[in-house]
């Protein structure tokens, strides 16, 4: 999160004990995986956010209160979107406390509402962070008690609102979360793989793909079948926001009949239910069962196409299209020599079976590009959880991918 430090300086709190006016222009920065800032930038754009600029970690953006709930309903590629109240210089914890008192915290939620505190730090120079975090729980605190003679509840597990405290080496910025729980949290109860992608980087693969709906997608190692419906919910048009609650809706900018319309306006560009050519197939029935389980939880399983199948028995389902698959990479003992000999094998089903598709393959084995054989045209850095990964993009046009590996290819 270190991007943080780039921001501009936040928009004064309002005088009196009145909710602040929704209309005026407002920071916030929505944090995503590393490697998505680029894309990210890209999407917050076309909803209409204003003064976008993307960093490591996120892209901090400007605009009324309205665009952080069209980003929250909307975006398939952020963690959380948050909301800058307060930046300020400092030098230890007390200069830290008094800013955080400053802020008008009864002027963005109300003393009903329990409340957390979160603290990040890239070279601070404090000696504790859980010192902090306890200051700023104090700040909040004495500023309701102040203002209203009661203090709202401290509750880690569940809280109504967020506060989320960054440190650099000067400066101290301080947001409300108006995400609540991360956005890869789409409102269903998955099933899981054995190393399951969020949702949001699944997005992400697809979206660096350059793949488009209506276009052929395979997953040919679907695992749970997160790219899969990701990509179905993009070719329908879904809102990946439409079925769960968001933070902002406990703040007191919330206006619940804006919000109502913003759903309607998304749920009315939905379309309608067909079977697309959307196709996945895993080695293991038991995978593709959780994968099954999923799909028909998110109202996809007639969309969709699933098989058991062994990738290197396949053949392309279309005459062209896009590839997109996150293949296991050696983490276990012995999974390395099985890999060493399974990649050029994948190579070559991929250069004899797949002539006029492109594919993608997204791995954290380093290995990777010299035993495919393949010259990968784009290789873009990710990083799934602590894991830095690439994502490598293929086009296989026939000929063109030659085992010397002397096609063209853009360097890392």
């Amino acid at each position: 999160m270190a991007t943080l430090t780039r921001r501009k300086g936040a928009q004064p709190a309002a005088a009196g004990d009145k909710p602040v006016a929704s209309a005026s222009t407002l920071h916030f920065f929505a944090t995503c995986p590393r490697g998505l800032s680029a894309a990210l930038a890209e999407e917050l754009t076309g909803l209409g956010a204003t003064g976008v600029t993307p960093g490591d970690a996120g892209v901090a953006f400007e605009g009324p209160f309205a665009i952080s709930c069209a980003a929250n309903l909307e975006s398939r590629l952020a963690t959380r979107v948050l909301m800058q109240v307060a930046r300020f210089d400092y030098r230890n914890e007390n200069d830290i406390y008094e800013g955080a008192k400053r802020v008008r915290w009864h002027a963005h939620f109300g003393v009903e509402r329990s409340f957390k505190v979160d603290t990040t730090a890239v070279k601070a120079p404090v000696k504790s962070i859980d010192f902090v975090t306890l200051r700023v729980k104090d700040a909040v605190a004495d500023v309701f008690r102040d203002a209203l003679g009661k203090r709202p509840n401290v509750e880690s597990r569940s809280p109504d609102v967020r506060v989320h405290v960054f440190l650099d080496a000067r400066f101290c910025t301080l947001y409300l979360d108006t995400s609540g729980e991360p956005l890869f949290k789409r409102g269903r109860r998955d099933q899981v793989g054995e190393a399951p992608l969020k949702k949001n980087l699944a997005a992400g693969l697809l979206r660096l793909s350059q793949w488009k709906p209506g276009e052929a997608l395979l997953d040919p190692m679907c695992g749970a079948g997160t790219i899969l419906i990701e990509a179905a919910e993009m070719a329908l048009g879904r809102a990946p926001g439409r079925d769960r609650p968001f933070g902002f809706e406990k703040l007191n900018r919330f206006d619940q009949a804006a919000w109502n319309a913003l759903k309607a306006a998304a749920a009315a560009r939905e379309k309608p239910l067909e079977p697309l050519p959307i196709y996945g197939s895993d080695l293991y029935g038991r995978t593709l069962d959780a994968a099954r389980a999923n799909l028909r939880e998110a109202g996809l399983d007639a969309v969709v196409t699933l098989k058991q199948a062994n990738l290197l028995e396949l053949s392309a389902p279309a005459p062209s299209g896009c590839l997109v698959t996150n293949p296991p990479y050696g983490v276990r003992i012995g999974e390395k020599e099985a890999l060493a000999k399974f990649y050029p094998e994948l190579g070559n089903v991929l250069k004899q079976r797949f002539s006029g598709w492109t594919a993608c393959i997204f791995s954290g084995d380093p290995d990777l590009p010299k035993l495919i054989r393949l010259s990968a045209t784009r290789r873009t850095v990710l990083y799934n959880g602590a894991i830095e990964c690439r994502l490598y993009r293929y086009p296989l046009v026939e000929g063109s991918n030659r085992p010397d590996g002397k096609g063209a290819s853009e360097p890392e």
